[in-house]
């Protein structure tokens, strides 16, 4: 079992307090989070089929990504965020994906940009602050995750083509120190595509995360040395 450190950043809390707990100052505590890969998707981490791993929902939502694009962008363009999509083309084009999908192991900046208002709370354009992200390699497969904030995402990175890896995976939240297991709830589960968009820059692409968006868009670059 693998044991990471980290620190609760002030990232913003959006999502309902009830179910995704402590914001504000309670946000900044460490705590020790305990990462098992083969524990979190129920099988060997030499599994690199995701169908045999994805629940029907999700493999829903992947066949629907393409949908999810048009739906978000549709609501952005006829909002004031629009200059944020079109002064980046690269990071918001669909059909952007380059050879070598998934990011070699390492810590990385993760920028979180959420297209879309899935109800009335939020923007049709929010972005987030970067954040430290990991990418470490289990056997066949990568992990990735989120270092820091009161949400964080941790997922396996399966191979699906030389251009697209696919995430499955769970969301961290508060000082929780163990994430659930895949499938275990609905409302954490995660499931997306990971695509390399240009020299050392890939995105991890979440269509129809269960709050706040249609679509999320995480950028993900090297962190600085």
């Amino acid at each position: 079992m693998k044991r990471f450190t980290r620190v609760l950043g002030s990232t913003l809390c959006t999502i309902p307090f009830a179910l995704f707990g402590r914001c504000g100052a309670e946000a900044h505590r460490t705590v020790e989070v305990r990462i098992e890969p083969r524990s979190l998707i129920g099988v060997s981490s030499d599994t690199t089929d995701w169908r045999r791993v994805a629940t029907p929902a999700d493999r829903d939502r992947l066949r629907g990504w393409r949908q999810a694009w048009m739906d978000a962008l549709a609501k952005v363009s006829a909002s004031p965020g629009a200059a944020t999509v079109a002064a980046d083309p690269l990071l918001f084009d669909p059909d952007r994906a380059l050879a070598t999908a998934t990011p070699p192991p390492g810590t990385y900046l993760c920028r979180v940009i959420k297209l879309g208002a899935n109800g009335t709370a939020m923007r049709n354009v929010t972005t987030y602050p970067e954040v430290a992200c990991r990418v470490t390699r289990e056997g066949a497969v990568s992990t990735m995750y989120k270092v820091s904030g009161p949400q964080r995402p941790i997922g396996i990175l399966f191979p699906e083509s030389a251009s697209r890896a696919v995430f499955l995976g769970t969301m961290v939240i508060g000082d929780e120190t163990r994430p659930l297991n895949y499938g275990q709830d609905a409302n954490r589960d995660l499931a997306g595509y990971v695509e390399r968009i240009g020299d050392k820059r890939w995105r991890l692409v979440l269509p129809r995360p269960r709050f706040e968006s249609l679509l999320d868009v995480v950028e993900i670059v090297p962190a600085p040395r």
